[in-house]
């Protein structure tokens, strides 16, 4: 029975880190893979075996440069709207791949599973939250709080990135309040209809 309780809180926390991670991802992409790699590099982080590449110096180095790249073009100022209709789609599967990766005691087709709704799911509610505010900021300061906007989401991808990997448990709920914070402004947000 201890076992069993011991593999339960295993796939729990492993679940944890997986949706930490993909919130992160919801912000940007390239930012919980750097920390992952990092992580796994320094044997703080357990990878699924067909994953364990994430931790070699190679795919450190190039989520390093692609999270420089990323960071810095969300900067522009045309250029960052343009960003969120490729991230919208590249966060979920960020999301899925994440998940999968950090969950490894389950069967593929459950870990899959949990990874599409958990994981994509958390990074695709995550990343609609950014693409409204970043909206709602270039209606109404023309482009100019675009800037505030982008560092806030860099705060909360690396914020969270690391918070992931060393305390999932509160990772989790902090997630878990912004979903549904992202929810519910989603559904008060008012919706003009189209007329022709």
């Amino acid at each position: 029975m201890e076992q069993q309780t011991l593999f339960a809180l295993n796939v729990l926390l492993s679940l944890a880190l997986g949706i930490g991670l993909s919130a992160a991802a919801g912000f940007r992409v390239f930012v919980p893979f750097l920390v992952m790699s990092a992580a796994a590099l320094t044997g703080n982080l357990n990878l699924g075996e067909s994953w364990s590449w994430i931790g070699t110096y190679p795919a450190l180095f190039v989520f390093a440069t692609a999270s420089v790249l990323e960071i810095a073009a969300y900067y522009v100022p045309w250029l960052d709207n343009l960003l969120d209709s490729v991230a919208t789609p590249a966060a979920v599967v960020a999301g899925v791949v994440i998940t999968a990766a950090v969950v490894t005691d389950l069967s593929p087709l459950l870990t899959w599973t949990l990874a599409i709704i958990a994981g994509g799911g958390t990074a695709g509610l995550i990343q609609t939250g950014t693409v409204l505010a970043r909206g709602l900021s270039t209606a109404t300061t023309a482009g100019l709080g675009n800037f505030t906007v982008a560092s806030g989401e860099l705060a909360g991808s690396v914020i969270t990135s690391i918070l992931a990997v060393i305390l999932p448990w509160l990772t989790l709920t902090l997630v878990l309040a912004l979903l549904i914070w992202v929810i519910r402004h989603m559904r008060r947000t008012p919706r003009t209809p189209i007329t022709t």
